[in-house]
């Protein structure tokens, strides 16, 4: 459950009984969404509203008490609100979370000295001060609203992903493994920028993984339980044994590693050093690891790795694929052919995958060597596509996000792979051409596009285009 800590705004000589009966409204509708809340009691203050200096002292220090639980604020406003009560609370709580401002409407009906909030003029205010404190803040679709007006739904939904991927990317831990393909340049990517951002990157050889693997017996306790994992994940009927026993060690392997260096997410290299040395492909296993809410991407690409885990934590824990920019679909400008390999999550599948052998690589290094893709079509839905990439000559890291639909358009094919649609196809596609983005995007069976959106602009700063 994503937590917000609440300050409902008051100005004494504006009807202050109006947040009493605002505050309980808005309760009503965070109750409504499962949105948890830490908010002052109504008896700490006057209806439990921040005003005075003493009132943001008592919603601080609240907020400082709970500071392991608030994801995010809530800045709500029944009347005009005190500006420095507001910016106040959130500075001296010294959260770095995101913010939210709301501000009720009037009605035409009711202007009365009694009844007028001025809310509208208020919101203005606060949100001077908040920018003269330095302190980030994200705005509703319609400058004021009632608390049960359906853009106010939608601002509260798309808030909950942001204060989501904030936080998931704040001190992530991702996992390289091996050197990044040498004929993939376009995988390069800075380790510094994204330090700057809280995220770091914990890098293995994978000469010294296959020396733990070479390690283990076939009957061990824990890759015999791998064994069973794998087998009970995805159907491998037609799999040689001595393969899976392999791909059972390297999993354990990994999962030793991840836990002794406390990875959320990981990037692997997945050829050809492993299939022609170790002779099977890695990605069963990142597909068990990108189901459960671990990303892993493919080709060390840990970049994409940062976009999949990025909007796992949006959707609230469904799983990101990796997949390639991948074809034209006939003589519609507006579709497209998304495939990998494939390490695909099993989720992400209409039915049930089937575990095979690497065609493309097979070619190379032998079918025998290449066991262990999931092969499958990915299921009709919409979707959120996200592509983050670190520009050294600038010095900022980049990004694009934007929505479509998986289709059911014909298609047969290996791999993992499927159709999309997405409005002004062509034009995201020079977008991505003349910034020089990867051919790499993660996309994720949810529509979470705005709300991933303001995380990573407005609170880390990157550079995003959302494509309309």
């Amino acid at each position: 459950m994503t937590t917000l800590g609440i300050i409902v705004g008051n100005r004494g000589f504006f009807p202050a009984h109006l947040c009493d009966s605002g505050r309980k409204e808005i309760l009503k509708t965070l109750e409504k969404l499962g949105i948890g809340v830490v908010i002052l009691p109504v008896d700490a203050t006057k209806f439990g509203a921040v005003e005075s200096l003493d009132d943001a002292l008592k919603c601080a220090e609240l907020f400082k008490q709970n500071a392991d639980k608030v994801d995010g604020i809530l800045v709500t406003l029944p009347n005009f609100g005190d500006e420095r009560g507001v910016a106040n609370a959130i500075r001296w709580s010294g959260l770095k979370v995101p913010v939210l401002v709301h501000a009720f409407n009037d009605s035409p009906k009711i202007m009365t000295i009694r009844d007028r909030r001025d809310s509208f003029c208020g919101k203005m205010s606060v949100c001077n001060n908040l920018r003269q404190y330095g302190i980030p803040f994200t705005l509703t679709r319609l400058h004021t609203s009632t608390p049960d007006d359906p853009s106010l739904l939608q601002d509260l939904q798309d808030f909950v992903v942001t204060c989501r991927v904030v936080k998931g990317l704040k001190n992530l831990r991702i996992g390289a493994l091996g050197a990044r393909p040498t004929a993939f340049n376009t995988v390069r990517y800075s380790e510094k920028l994204l330090e700057q951002s809280g995220i770091s990157i914990e890098t293995l050889d994978l000469y010294e993984l296959f020396g733990w693997v070479n390690k283990m017996k076939d009957d061990d306790a824990a890759v015999q339980a791998k064994l069973a994992e794998i087998k009970a994940y995805v159907a491998a009927k037609a799999v040689p044994a001595p393969a899976l026993i392999k791909m059972a060690k390297f999993g354990v392997a990994v999962d030793n590693w991840m836990k002794q260096t406390r990875l959320q997410a990981t990037a692997i290299q997945c050829w050809t050093a492993m299939e022609e040395f170790f002779g099977v492909v890695p990605c069963t296993l990142m597909s068990m690891l990108s189901n459960m809410g671990l990303s892993s991407a493919c080709e060390v690409d840990i970049m994409g790795t940062v976009a999949m885990y990025a909007m796992v934590q949006g959707s609230g824990g469904k799983p990101s694929a990796l997949v390639d920019w991948n074809n034209n679909y006939g003589q519609d400008p507006d579709k497209g052919v998304i495939f990998h390999c494939s390490n695909l999550p099993k989720d992400i599948f209409e039915s049930a995958p089937v575990m095979d052998y690497q065609a493309i690589i097979a070619g190379t290094v032998g079918k025998d060597n290449t066991y262990g893709t999931v092969v499958g079509r990915v299921k009709a839905s919409p979707f959120t596509y996200l592509r983050v990439s670190t520009d050294d000559a600038s010095g900022k890291i980049r990004a694009y996000v934007g929505e479509g639909q998986l289709t059911k358009d014909p298609l047969k094919t290996f791999g993992g792979y499927g159709v999309v649609e997405i409005k002004n196809f062509q034009k995201l596609l020079r977008y991505i051409c003349e910034n020089g983005f990867e051919h790499h995007v993660a996309v994720n069976a949810t529509r979470i596009s705005a709300g991933v959106q303001e995380a990573l602009s407005k609170y880390l700063g990157w550079q995003v285009y959302a494509h309309e």
